[in-house]
Parts: C-alpha cells; structure tokens; sequence
C-alpha cells in the first residue's frame, strides 16, 4: 500500500542540498570535539590533575552506583566540560543576568548564597541528627575535661534581610537557629546564637555582611568576636598563653567576594563582573610588654597559629573549630585581641557542620594536648541539611 504524502510544512523538514554539503563537517566538528574532550582528560588524568575515583573503586559501593555517581561528577572538573561551564556561565550573566543555581541576585549590588533559601527534606530529623552529633562531641570532649561552646552564625539572608529584593526567605526559618541554640542549652550544651549580635550591629552600622561574598564584614566579624569572649569570660575560662594583641593598622581595598567565584564568572572582566565590595582589611601585632616576673618580654609572632600544636611548647588552651566565617574577616584575631590571649584557629574552609571537628577528634593535637575549651562556629544555613557524610565520626 503507498504511504500517504506528508507535506514538509506539516511533517519532518526535508534534506537539502545545503544539509548534505554541511553534515559532513557539522560531523568531524563533532567528532574532533569528542576526541579532543577525551585525550585531555586522560592527559589530565594521568598527571594528577583529575581524579575520576576521588572514593576509590569497592565492590560494595558499585553495586549500589556509587562509584558510577563519583565518576561522572568527577568528569564535570575535566578540561573540555569545565572550560564549557565556565563559558555557559559568563555567556548567561551577560546576556540573562543568571548566576546559576547557587547563588540569588537581591537588591542591586547584593547576592545571596542558594543554600540559605532552600527548603531540605525532613528538617526536623536533620536537626535532631545534629543536636545528637553536638551532644555526641560535648561527651567525647567531657571525658578530657574540655568544656565546649558552640556559636551559631546566623545566614546572610537573616541578617540583611532588607537586601532580598524580590528574593523569598521561608517563613519557616524565622526560629531555625534560636529553637536549635535553645534545644542545646536545655540538653545541658553551652551554645550561643549570634543573631542578636549581628542584627544589633546591623541596626547601627550599613552593614554586617559582605555584597558579593557569604561572610561577614571585618566589623560584624569584630563584634560577633566581643559577643563570644564574653560568653568565654562568662563560663570562666581563663584563656592563656597570654599575648597582648593590639590593632597596627586598618586599610580599605575591593574584592570580588566567593559568591561571584561560585557563580563562575570570576573569569571575566571587572566591568562584567557583579559590583565587588569595598572592605576594611585590619593588621595586629603583638604589643611587646616587659614581664617583671621572669625579666624578659612577651614577643611571639601575631601571625603564629596552631595549625601543628603537637610539639609546641606555648599552647593555647582555647581551640575555635569551624568553618571559613573563622578564617575570614579576623574573627579569631579579634577574640585573641578580646581574651588578651593566643586562640589556636582549627577551623576549616568548606568543613560544613562536622569537617573541622572530625579532623579535629582524630589529630594528635587533640590525643596529646587538650585545650580547656572548644570553640564550635557552625553556620545556621547547615542546621536542617541533609545529613549524608557530614556528621560526626
């Protein structure tokens, strides 16, 4: 039986001369793309610049495709797709105003961290998981005879909320960090919530956190530091080795904040990137005074940090754990600079809510040379995160 005539305006679009003079070289673009993706990656491979089994290969993991699932977002960091990415990135900026979906434009010059905003699975679970961990430490911690304090620094989007825009904070996480610092304390944990804090600081001051960048100002930095020395001072912990830490200058300079990296556009030029901010950069020094006892002076370095404490003899006994909000802004400087005394700074960028504190537990310095009190920053925005690896081992 003959097939009925589809007309082309109606049915599939038919080939022309031009599609059969073009195809070929449409084809070998492909083709050499392909190629080209593959020898780079294998070069990058094979001079450790990729990893595509960061988790190693085990029979019990594959099975379930966990293996498959690290494989393939590992290939996402190869050269051919990452350059791409990179290139997706700028084009949808320029032309869309998108940042991706990690990062929230609010009012003009202001950008936002997704993560704040976003509404996880089983939030109560994931909470009551992290009480559990934070009671799970405090008893690991106890049989040493370490007290700890944990410090909740409120999201970015709490605290300059004006600055949203069109953004939508849930009204759900009005009580998130309060309810979980005030679920602490009743567990018999010494937590403090920085809300207060930064939003009184807010009221005061333009700002307590950067435009462009997740963290905090050097100011709500400084303030958010006097607010935790006094919880220290409060629980009677005399910080030591003494060290009189004092301000030598303060300078202004603009940077394009970690928001704008995470976006992927850090890679254009400054008049095409978003507004960068304007920050105070402070520089201490350790003000030398004589010590009548011993006849000499107090002269260590005020960069000196115990990143390896096992082994010197002037150790701090008070440790901060956490994450960048401790490595940004001189936070841990400036209680230094409250308590008159050396803080040894442990924490780490990207640790999340256990990263730091795991690393922490398993290191020598915690087996040999325990302080008399933790210090624990965690970031409210991973209070109600799914737990997966990030929980206490």
């Amino acid at each position: 039986m003959t097939k009925p005539y589809i007309p082309p305006e109606s049915g599939l679009k038919p080939i022309t001369e031009r599609d059969r003079k073009t195809s070929p070289f449409a084809g070998a673009c492909f083709a050499l793309f392909i190629v080209f993706g593959l020898f780079s990656t294998i070069y990058a491979t094979s001079f450790g610049k990729l990893n595509l089994f960061p988790n190693g290969v085990f029979w019990s993991p594959f099975l379930k495709g966990d293996v498959s699932q690290a494989f393939a977002l590992a290939l996402a960091d190869a050269p051919v797709p990452s350059s791409a990415a990179l290139i997706e990135r700028g084009l949808s900026w320029v032309v869309a105003g998108d940042l991706g979906p990690r990062v929230r434009r609010g009012a003009p010059g202001w950008l936002f961290l997704g993560d704040e905003l976003t509404v996880h699975d089983q939030p109560q679970n994931n909470a009551a998981q992290r009480k559990a961990d934070v009671l799970k430490v405090q008893k690991i911690l106890s049989a040493k005879g370490i007290k700890l304090l944990v410090v909740v620094v409120p999201d970015k989007s709490r605290i300059e909320a004006s600055q949203l825009g069109m953004l939508h904070r849930p009204a759900r996480y009005r009580q998130r960090a309060s309810q979980w610092v005030d679920e602490l304390k009743l567990a018999g944990v010494e937590a403090f919530d920085l809300t207060d804090t930064l939003t009184a600081f807010k009221q005061k001051h333009t700002a307590a956190f950067l435009k462009s960048d997740s963290h905090w100002t050097e100011q709500g930095a400084e303030a958010a530091a006097v607010a935790v020395s006094a919880e220290v001072q409060r629980l009677k912990i005399v910080a030591a080795p003494t060290q009189a830490l004092v301000i030598d200058h303060r300078t202004e300079r603009t940077r394009a904040g970690d928001l704008i990296r995470l976006a992927g556009v850090e890679w254009l030029s400054d008049s095409l990137q978003p507004q960068p901010d304007v920050l105070q950069e402070t520089s201490f020094k350790v003000e030398k005074r004589a010590n009548t006892a011993l006849g000499s002076a107090l002269a260590p370095s005020a960069s000196a940090q115990t990143d390896d404490l096992f082994g010197d003899a002037d150790l701090p006994n008070v440790v901060v754990i956490g994450t960048s909000f401790s490595r940004t802004s001189n936070f841990v400087p400036f209680i230094e600079k409250e308590l008159k005394a050396k803080v040894a700074n442990l924490a780490r960028s990207g640790g999340d809510f256990s990263g730091a504190m795991n690393a922490y537990l398993s290191s020598v310095a915690f087996k040999k040379t325990p302080p008399k009190l933790v210090i624990w920053e965690i970031p409210e925005r991973v209070l109600q995160q799914k737990i997966a690896k990030d929980s206490i081992q």
